[in-house]
C-alpha cells in the first residue's frame, strides 16, 4: 500500500500538466462545439459526447474530421 502511494507521488508531477492539458482541451473543443453549428460528420450531440468522454483523442478528432466552416453547408 505504501509502494502505491510512492510510486502515485514520484509521477504526480508529470501527471498534473497532463490532466491540465486534457482537462483544457476538453472544455475548448466543448465551447467550441457549442458556438459553430457546422459540422462536417454528425451533430452537435455527437460531437460533445465524443469530446467529453474520449480522452485526448476525442478532441483532436473532433477538429481533424467534424470541425466544418461556414461556407461548407450554405452551398
Amino acid at each position: 500500500m505504501n509502494n502505491d502511494l510512492d510510486l502515485l507521488l514520484e509521477y504526480l508531477p508529470f501527471l498534473i500538466p497532463l490532466i491540465i492539458l486534457q482537462v483544457g482541451l476538453a472544455i475548448f473543443s466543448a465551447i467550441h462545439v457549442i458556438r459553430h453549428p457546422y459540422y462536417r460528420f454528425g451533430n452537435q450531440v455527437m460531437w460533445l459526447l465524443i469530446v467529453l468522454f474520449i480522452q485526448f483523442i476525442g478532441p483532436l478528432v473532433y477538429f481533424v474530421f467534424g470541425r466544418g466552416d461556414r461556407h461548407s453547408r450554405a452551398n
